[in-house]
Formats: structure tokens, sequence, C-alpha cells
């Protein structure tokens, strides 16, 4: 197991100060916007910075004044960093023949690592020959190649395309599933750590403001400034709340909470086609609400009927009013970040 305990760095204008943990075998994901410290958490815990104050725990061993050659710790950066003089097989044996294993010993670890990346056919080729999604999973295998104890992964899909990165998602989960190692990922996206990590830590502002499973971060949000970053778009202020006969209190209502084709009259107010879900705009009670699913035929100017489960409300806890750039709970959809 992994505890970073009051782990902490200061720059001008921004304090980083983090404590979280990784069971054994468990990814997590460091999600949140950019400049909230998720890159410099990692550097700090490889060793590549050094914190001003806390410590870094790796099962009974102190990793915090170890030199990070000496933390076994893999590290896959966003670039990849691969040697572009050397093939593939190279670049994944270069860390083991820095460590002197033998010949043999390598021979048989790089042969288990090409097989589990499933880049095989392109053992001998050099980076400028592979693809942006090869090219991850050459610097993925050279970060396992030495056994590592921890696997950190600096936005790993981030140089990739849309389309490529979600061909890869699913991969690199099975990959770090299968490799075993406690596991944290930098991200932005929340589809990218919802997919690969079985815990995520949410940072904003260089501190930790939730952390919990994918499912009870996107169902129990703590604030309105989770529930936004997540993706909820129908937010409750406390006078809202108070409006509706909730307690005074910001509220989310989630999709599940929404029901359309009974109810009270609702206007359709903008239609978006997303592909496979149809977005619409609606306005009930005088407040804007947005809903996506499949789609029902209804456009621009017409009505239908729109009802709340209110015992599937999630109530919100406030948010400081000095929190800079705190998120203003709101009914109108947001518009794209």
């Amino acid at each position: 197991m992994l505890r970073v305990i009051g782990l902490g760095k200061s720059y001008p204008g921004f304090r980083l100060q983090v404590s979280l943990e990784v069971g054994v075998g468990q990814t997590l994901a460091l999600l949140g916007p950019s400049g909230s410290g998720k890159s410099t958490l990692l550097r700090l815990i490889a060793g590549l910075e050094a914190p001003e104050v806390g410590q870094v725990w790796l099962e009974q061993t102190e990793l915090t004044p170890l030199a990070p050659e000496a933390r076994r710790v893999g590290f896959v950066f966003q670039d990849y960093a691969l040697f572009p003089h050397l093939s593939v097989w190279e670049n994944i044996a270069f860390g083991l023949r820095e460590a002197r294993w033998d010949g043999a010993s390598i021979r048989r670890r790089v042969a288990e690592l090409l097989d589990l990346t499933h880049l095989g056919p392109h053992a001998q080729k050099r980076p400028n020959q592979l693809s942006g999604g090869e090219r991850q999973r050459v610097a993925l295998a050279r970060a396992l190649a030495n056994r590592p104890r921890l696997l950190l992964l600096d936005e790993p899909l981030g140089a990739l395309d849309l389309k490529l990165r979600h061909e890869l998602l699913w991969e690199l989960r099975a990959i770090l599933r299968q490799a075993g190692v406690p596991t944290i990922v930098v991200t932005h996206d929340q589809s990218e750590a919802f997919v690969i990590a079985q815990q995520i830590a949410l940072l904003r502002g260089g501190a930790v403001v939730q952390v919990g499973s994918p499912e009870q971060l996107f169902r129990h949000p703590k604030n309105a400034w989770v529930a936004g970053f997540l993706g909820h778009r129908n937010l409750l202020s406390a006078d809202q709340s108070q409006q509706m006969g909730l307690p005074a209190r910001p509220h989310l209502l989630p999709p599940e909470a929404i029901t359309l084709g009974q109810g009270e009259e609702a206007r359709v107010e903008e239609r978006v086609f997303k592909g496979f879900v149809v977005g619409l705009e609606l306005l009930w009670r005088g407040c804007k609400l947005y809903l996506e699913g499949p789609e029902l035929g209804l456009y621009p100017g017409d009505t239908t009927q729109l009802g709340i489960d209110w015992s599937r409300v999630v109530a919100l806890e406030e948010e400081p009013s000095s929190t800079p750039g705190a998120a203003q709970p709101s009914l109108e959809a947001p518009r794209a970040r």
C-alpha cells in the first residue's frame, strides 16, 4: 500500500498539500483541472522534486529520503521519453541492463512485456516507426520492466487523438489490472479516470476535495463544484432549493431523478444531436434543465411532461464563499469547458 501523508510543496501563489492512500494492486486516478497540482504530486512521489513537508510510505518503507532511482518507481511521462535511437526491444531492456540483470533474465522479462503489451511484431522497430498508441505501450512496458513497486502515469493518453484514446483506454485498464502494481494515473478527463481507476482523488487548488470510487463520486458529489466538474448539469442553489420545498442548501438533480412523459408541463428550448444520445434543454417551473437520452422526437417549441422524484435528489455541501473560482450552483446548462 502507498500512503502519502501531508505531502506539501509551495510555489508563488500556489500551495499543494495532500494525503491519500493507494491499495495493493489498485489504480487511483488523480483527477482535476489544469493547475490543480496533479503532476506536481506525481513528481513529489517519484522523488523528482523535494517536498517541504510530509512523507511518502510504500508498505513499511519511507520513500521520502530516498533518491528517485532507489524508490523502484516506474514513471510514464506524457511525451513517453523513449530513446529514439533504440528499438522497442532495447527501450524496454534499457533499465534492466542499467540494473545489471543477466542476459537470460533480460530476454525473458522483455518477452513477457512484449506479450503483455502486444508489441511482439514491433520489437525491432524504432519509436519513429510506431503509432502514438504503440509508443505509449512501449513507455508502459519500459516502466514495468524492472518490476517496480509503484507505477506513476502522467496523462498517459494525453498526446493521442480522440479516436485512438478511446481505443487504448480499455487496453490500458487491462494491462494495469494484469500488472497488479499500485498505480497512480494523472488525468483531467473524468471519463478516462472512470474507466481506468478503481478509486479517484479529485484535486482542486492543491488540495484533495473528495476521494471515492467512480460511482461514489458521480452519484454522491460533495458539492456543486465536484458535481459540475464530473459533468452534472442540473444544480439547485440554496435559494432555488428552498423555492422547491427543499432545505436551504445546494442540491443536485441527477438524471435518474428526472422523468419525461409524466408530471408538470415543460417546454423544449434546445435540442442537440450527439450521435448515440440527444440532449434536450427544457424550461420547467421557470428553470432550465438539461437531459440526455434516446431520441424522443422532441424539438424546440414542443411541450412534454416532466416529473421529479424528490427522494433521489442529492443534498450538497455549501462551498466557502472565499474559495477562488468556486462554481456557482445554477440550473442553467453550463457552457463547454
